[in-house]
């Protein structure tokens, strides 16, 4: 199973794993996250993202999902990934990461591609 990172602003992570929990009404396993607030040195917090990373990964890869691409956070992931083994899609959101989770026995490249439409899908209008 491909575990999955989160490497987000400030609790933005840990809060998707929480709605992620309750709406499967339990924790998935293989996943983690760290959150990035403004005084945290990015220097420092990489070898604790590394590490945490570490936990999720068997052997079959790891999803490394962030929320805005360019930011710190994202700068952190950049670092992290390694094609084919350690991948990345930033805009999470919790339509992506419940579609991560669905599809992480899979290979990484469908894991990819769902995750992604998955969050694009989950974006729309609201109309009455």
């Amino acid at each position: 199973m491909i575990g999955i990172f989160l490497v987000t602003h400030a609790s933005l992570g840990e809060s998707l794993i929480q709605c992620v929990c309750h709406v499967l009404n339990h924790r998935p396993a293989q996943i983690a996250q760290i959150g990035i607030a403004p005084q945290d040195s990015p220097h420092a917090a990489l070898p604790l993202a590394r590490d945490m990373m570490r936990w999720v990964n068997t052997g079959e890869g790891v999803l490394v999902l962030t929320d805005i691409w360019g930011a710190t956070p994202s700068n952190i992931a950049m670092k992290l990934l390694e094609p084919g083994k350690i991948e990345g899609v930033a805009g999470v959101n919790l339509p992506m990461l419940l579609r991560a989770l669905t599809y992480r026995e899979r290979d990484m490249e469908t894991l990819l591609s769902r995750a992604v439409s998955g969050g694009c899908d989950g974006v729309l209008r609201m109309k009455v």
